[in-house]
């Protein structure tokens, strides 16, 4: 089994979305294949919108969390650092295309389409059942020192 991202890099990390010490979170596990970072991620009954359907905002949860983890492995790697910098969203613009149901596995892909030294914009769907319900795109910036992110993980 791979180690993910966060469980690597940031296992003190309480973010809701992503971070391994929130016991309360969504905890996912963003994995690095190749050029695209990959997550799979399981519901639970609280996380529903309605009976059977998943939150809008645990989407966006899902789909921010993820970005940015690949913006800080792609940045990491251009840096050719041995740990990824701290980074936060810029930007982010979800559509959700259509209801995304509960009661089966999500799937993350998220790649970079674009960067510079310090920030890397980052495409990613979410799909179920092999159909994509939701996208993203977005803007991910290493902060520096004086940030309160600084060093976050």
């Amino acid at each position: 089994m791979t180690t993910s991202l966060q469980d690597r890099y940031a296992p003190s990390n309480r973010c809701f979305g992503c971070g391994p010490a929130n016991d309360k979170g969504l905890r996912i596990k963003s994995v690095a294949q190749g050029d695209v970072v990959v997550a799979d991620w399981q519901a639970e009954r609280h996380h529903e919108a309605f009976e059977g359907m998943l939150n809008g905002g645990i989407l966006g949860a899902l789909l921010d969390c993820h970005s940015n983890w690949t913006a800080a492995w792609h940045l990491m790697t251009r840096r050719g650092t041995d740990a990824p910098p701290c980074t936060v969203t810029a930007e982010f613009h979800v559509k959700m295309k259509r209801p995304t149901p509960s009661k089966q596995p999500v799937h993350l892909e998220a790649k970079v389409v674009e960067s510079s030294d310090d920030r890397a914009t980052i495409e990613a769907t979410l799909s179920s059942g092999g159909v994509v319900t939701a996208t993203c795109r977005g803007v991910f910036v290493a902060v520096k020192e004086g940030h309160p992110a600084y060093h976050r993980w």
